[in-house]
């Protein structure tokens, strides 16, 4: 049996500290069934926003007639060569995380499917091998619905539908979710026929507000039906039909493609858990402490697969903070989170950190609104905007921000000066007591403040 220092499941976050790690000297196992740098780097965050980005420049080119700017009518994307050319950079991003671990003298690469045969012995094409530390960041995968006759179809999951290179002239969309959403924009700019089958609301983890008017806007490029659900799919000479009810009244829709993203499931399942002692939460997420440790001595667990949150960015925090106790030297502390973000890269965008003025009501906190909507402020002139707005949500005693959220242009970009005072624990009074560039769009984020500090004067 192979001994090491470090074994690292999976190469997405757990590059936090495999790599590291055997900078500093420890022998690390790297065990990775897929390609190199997980599901961000190969099927989801980059080459989405690399898809996502063309449909904006899309967007923007068959509305310049909005700003008196008039082009050719005639709209086409090489579909083909764009989709190429994306899949080209994220492989050879991953072919570089290969290379390099095939250079470094403390690493060894292992493609293939981790199995726990014990509590710290893992077998891997049909090797052996155990380590003082291992750290699973095996993520999660797409969901499937149990629809009757789904199965065995061509039906499209994200993964495929960032490597599909044909653009379809139609498509079916079931799921209401942040995937759901940013892939049917991609695919609806650039030409497709939209249909989403959505069981209740768009986006319905953001605030309610957010989601209301982010429904909205949506519903004015796709065909949105609300309150579908699916009960049969039928695939026949090159097109679906998915069959829904809605309302208790069945109908149906037809379409070339259909993109099924109703959820994720975790990866926990591959791993053979059931030889260990390593305790699972519902639905497969894998039980964690306050320290990330499992409920076996020595072994990790991390990213999406802990079902705490599910972001590039949330995983990177916490691969971080594994390696700076266990190897940096740092005192071993409870992680604590600082306020996560996230955005939703559609038209329009979608961010927000904190809480929703939903989960404040469930608490009983006494709470003030600031809204502004974009059209409000000298930039949303210039942008002609017809809707969007920034959401403050300040604890009326202390003036602490709660919560933050923007719906509109630049919503990814404008909410970190908000997650910036959040992670300072800031104030009403930080967002009021700066200067704002004029006109930029940001002010919006200023006058949202200063609505919220009318309503503590009004209720004083």
């Amino acid at each position: 049996m192979k001994k090491y220092d470090v074994i690292t499941i999976g190469s997405g976050g757990g590059a936090k500290i495999s790599s590291p790690a055997a900078s500093m000297g420890f022998k690390v196992a790297v065990i990775e069934k897929d390609r190199l740098g997980g599901t961000c780097l190969n099927r989801g965050c980059i080459p989405s926003k690399m898809l996502i980005h063309p449909a904006d420049v899309a967007v923007a080119v068959k509305e310049a007639r909005r700003f008196d700017i008039h082009n050719d009518p005639k709209f086409s994307v090489d579909f083909a060569k764009l989709v190429n050319r994306i899949s080209a950079t994220v492989d050879a991003d991953s072919d570089k995380i290969e290379a390099s671990y095939n250079k470094h003298p403390n690493i060894d690469f292992y493609r293939g499917s981790a199995k726990f045969l014990e509590n710290k012995v893992i077998e891997v094409n049909g090797e052996q091998m155990t380590a003082e530390k291992i750290f699973i960041a095996v993520g999660t995968r797409p969901s499937i619905p149990n629809i009757p006759g789904l199965e065995g179809t061509p039906f499209m999951t994200s993964t495929e539908a960032l490597r599909h290179t044909t653009l379809p002239r139609s498509m079916i969309i079931l799921g209401g979710g942040y995937i759901a959403c940013e892939l049917g924009h991609a695919y609806g700019a650039l030409g497709t026929k939209t249909h989403f089958l959505v069981r209740s609301s768009l986006l319905r983890a953001e605030d309610a507000e957010v989601a209301a008017e982010f429904s909205k806007v949506f519903s004015q490029y796709h065909d949105v039906l609300f309150g579908a659900v699916p009960s049969k799919v039928e695939y026949k000479d090159g097109q679906f039909t998915v069959h829904f009810f809605r309302g208790g009244v069945g109908s149906q829709v037809t379409a070339e493609s259909l993109l099924v993203a109703t959820g994720i499931t975790s990866n926990a399942d591959t791993l053979d858990l059931i030889n260990t002692d390593i305790a699972l939460k519902p639905l497969n997420f894998i039980q964690t402490d306050e320290y990330l440790r499992t409920t076996v001595d020595g072994v990790y667990a991390l990213g999406d697969c802990i079902g705490k949150y599910f972001f590039r960015h949330s995983v990177n925090f916490e691969g971080e903070y594994l390696f700076d106790y266990l190897f940096g030297g740092k005192t071993k502390r409870p992680i604590q989170y600082p306020p996560i973000p996230h955005a939703v890269f559609t038209h329009p965008q979608v961010a927000g950190v904190g809480k929703t003025e939903e989960q404040l009501k469930k608490d009983n906190v006494d709470y003030v609104v600031g809204l502004n909507p974009y059209k409000s402020s000298a930039m949303g002139m210039a942008l002609l905007s017809e809707h969007g707005f920034c959401k403050l949500l300040i604890e009326r005693k202390t003036r602490r921000i709660l919560g933050g959220h923007i719906v509109g242009d630049e919503a990814s970009d404008m909410i970190h000066m908000i997650i910036a005072f959040m992670n300072k624990a800031g104030t009403l009074d930080d967002l009021l007591n700066m200067v704002y560039i004029h006109p930029a769009l940001p002010e919006i984020v200023r006058n949202a403040a200063r609505k919220a500090k009318t309503a503590i004067g009004s209720h004083a």
